[in-house]
């Protein structure tokens, strides 16, 4: 083979590469974004009826598809403005080598474990609270908008900031690795037409910023004192403490080279 015809080849694959990256990012975007899977559910039933239709000629039905195939692209853009804008912003904020850092199984241990503390004291005390933990995707265009700590995870720094006598305990609080980077920082609320009218702001909250990254996001109830948590969309409501510790440790384990990390935490275990 000639040199051009190696790097003929080797452009090529590059073409090919780029494309399956991209798709990777725009499906992995779309798994994380409860709204945009509801909408790609929806085009594929639109394509599975359109194909049934042809098969058994189905004349009118086909008729009225190809129109909604024709103009349905123009319509989603329009009507699906905001959750496509999601997605683009979410392509944006993803950090391409993953999280900023991949805790130890010492650390991921000692964060829960402050975590968890902080969380007995506040729903002993009705204390609200929300703690959103970042993984992948970045929270900096939150942690932008609020007050920035950047101090090692303490839970008598968590309870501190939520205190209901500090001015910062209505909003967030953001943890990225083991460190609280802000608090009072404010999320987008969830527009879930399913959740229960007794849960108020704070669970809005963590929900909407779970539907659109993939954060943990821990609340306590003001009013009860039970604990929940928010995850790829879904929320997790009334769970016990150890529920909660469990959750955590298996949540925020790194999903990438699920084998390496594996054998890694073992030997860690082992020591």
């Amino acid at each position: 083979m000639t040199v051009d015809g190696i790097i003929e080849l080797l452009k090529k694959l590059l073409d090919v590469l780029l494309v399956w990256m991209a798709l990777y990012y725009v499906l992995r975007s779309l798994r994380k974004n409860v709204k945009m899977v509801l909408l790609f559910k929806g085009i594929m039933i639109i394509f599975v009826l359109k194909l049934v239709s042809d098969w058994l000629d189905l004349v009118t039905i086909g008729y009225l598809l190809d129109y909604v195939i024709m103009w349905g692209p123009l319509a989603l853009i329009i009507v699906f403005q905001p959750e496509i804008r999601n997605v683009l912003e979410q392509l944006g904020r993803s950090q391409l080598l993953g999280r900023h850092k991949v805790l130890t199984v010492d650390e991921r241990e000692k964060m829960v474990y402050e975590i968890v503390q902080a969380v007995d004291y506040l729903r002993k005390n009705r204390i609200g609270a929300l703690i959103v933990l970042e993984r992948d995707n970045s929270l900096n265009e939150y942690i932008t908008k609020s007050k920035k700590i950047y101090a090692d995870i303490s839970s008598d720094l968590l309870i501190s900031l939520f205190f209901p006598n500090n001015p910062m305990h209505d909003g967030g609080v953001i943890i990225q690795g083991n460190q609280i980077t802000s608090a009072g920082a404010v999320f987008p609320t969830s527009d879930n037409m399913h959740i229960s009218k007794r849960l108020g702001t704070r669970h809005r909250a963590a929900l909407g910023i779970s539907e659109t990254c993939d954060c943990i996001s821990l609340i306590v109830s003001e009013e009860t004192g039970r604990l929940s948590i928010a995850i790829d969309g879904e929320l997790h409501y009334n769970l016990t403490l150890d529920e909660v510790k469990l959750s955590l440790l298996e949540e925020l384990r790194p999903k990438k080279n699920i084998l390496i990390n594996d054998e890694e935490d073992l030997n860690e275990e082992d020591n």
